[in-house]
């Protein structure tokens, strides 16, 4: 890749960054949602107290919303990236390893997009930044 269009690029690093957490903790709120309220396909919702519908939907809803608003950012995506596994392991892993083929692959891709948020945190454009701002 050429120097000068890599430079440009790492130009809109952080905006990007902050547009990727956005969306995946979006759809993540929604998976809390889903589960809590069957909110928003209208299926039905998890029982409260029910393993593990309730407890994963609370975390999905929680982490999620911080996430997405990009507030304790690196705490609630190393939640959620610990959930996801958890997820992995013990409803997919059983019937075979391979994501593709045990339905697992949504759990393993919110796992290291998770974790990579762990890493990079909010990006520019989030509460965090302004915290830290302050």
């Amino acid at each position: 890749m050429p120097q000068a269009l890599e430079t440009r690029l790492n130009t809109y690093s952080p905006a990007v960054l902050s547009l990727f957490r956005v969306v995946f903790g979006l759809l993540y709120t929604c998976h809390g949602a889903n589960w809590l309220f069957g909110w928003p396909t209208g299926g039905p919702a998890a029982e409260i107290g029910a393993w593990p519908g309730f407890f994963a939907g609370i975390i999905e809803l929680v982490a999620g919303i911080l996430i997405t608003l990009g507030l304790f950012t690196r705490i609630a995506a190393f939640i959620a990236s610990g959930e996801m596994a958890v997820a992995y392991f013990t409803q997919h892993l059983p019937t075979g390893w391979i994501p593709m083929t045990n339905k697992g692959e949504l759990s393993v891709l919110y796992c290291f997009a998770f974790f990579l948020l762990v890493f990079t945190g909010a990006g520019a454009y989030a509460l965090d930044a302004v915290r830290r701002r302050h």
